[in-house]
């Protein structure tokens, strides 16, 4: 049952949300229609396997008959209710859709701000539940913030908004030495190699190596791109490492301090580790194809 149903008096329900609207094509990589309309009523749309209550519906479709049209091409999300539940915070909303065409969602970054847009709540939701969303319609749902995802505990319970977290464009972050000493055509053969392999999961930071070198002293030279997939900066204050070779052995491995290291959210950062000879363990090994690992 939708929160709002919950309470004794549904004559009462009021709209306290505000509205917030995306691009079809940035959530959801959808072409853009051809814009016929310049403004889009949206029709009340129940998920299947609901049963609604007549007196229910009635103040659903009141609720949705207020709701201001979309333009094309839009998803937006509608607030009608704000209800702190335990630690957490449920809030009930419309999903609307004014493609002419059904839309279906996966894993989902959504924010709470409050009304002076801060940051309430921030969760990735799995909105297959939702189901199909019709074209030219809007789907109550009541979305459940979990007490982990609350950075506000007080905020005004009227104009609030739910709103999508569009992820940024994995980027390239480099650090001020390497933007002083790169050169420009290698620096777009990094962005050029960003944007064709896969990011990093959110939450995870992992290490792709570029390339390892012997020099002439014994030392290992190994070049590798430290890639964040947190939604917040990473401090990196001590960083053991090791390197396998072709062989599947291990060539060296050894610690790193570094000294205010930061690889900024949602980016690659391309960094040297020399190994001293010291440290190196294998001779002669096979770096034709090698990975890089930190050490548990």
């Amino acid at each position: 049952m939708l929160s709002i149903f919950r309470r004794k008096n549904n004559d009462k329900v009021k709209k306290s949300g505000l509205d917030s609207s995306v691009s079809s094509s940035d959530l959801l990589n959808e072409e853009a229609e051809p814009a016929a309309d310049a403004e889009i009523e949206t029709e009340l749309s129940i998920h299947p396997a609901w049963n609604i209550p007549s007196e229910q519906m009635y103040v659903l479709r009141f609720l949705n008959n207020e709701l201001s049209p979309l333009k094309a091409n839009q998803i937006s999300l509608s607030g009608i209710e704000i209800k702190p539940e335990g630690t957490g915070v449920e809030v009930t909303a419309f999903v609307r859709n004014s493609l002419n065409k059904g839309i279906k969602f996966e894993q989902v970054s959504l924010l709470l701000l409050d009304s002076d847009k801060q940051v309430i709540a921030r969760h990735e939701f799995n909105l297959r539940e939702i189901g199909e969303i019709p074209g030219r319609s809007s789907r109550p749902w009541t979305f459940t913030f979990p007490a982990s995802a609350i950075q506000k505990r007080e905020f005004s319970l009227e104009d609030w908004t739910l709103a999508f977290e569009l992820k940024k464009k994995h980027s390239l972050d480099l650090h001020s030495t390497w933007e002083k000493s790169i050169a420009e055509e290698d620096k777009q053969k990094l962005e050029k190699l960003l944007e064709n392999i896969q990011p990093p999961k959110s939450g995870e930071i992992n290490f792709m190596g570029l390339s390892a070198k012997l020099a002439d002293s014994g030392d290992l030279h190994v070049t590798v791109l430290i890639r964040n997939g947190h939604e917040k900066n990473v401090q990196l204050q001590q960083l053991p490492l090791q390197v396998e070779d072709a062989a599947g052995d291990k060539v060296a491995g050894g610690g790193f301090k570094l000294e205010d290291f930061e690889v900024k959210a949602n980016t690659s950062k391309p960094w040297t580790f020399i190994f001293p000879s010291s440290l190196v363990t294998k001779d002669n090994p096979d770096l034709s194809n090698w990975k890089v690992s930190t050490i548990q």
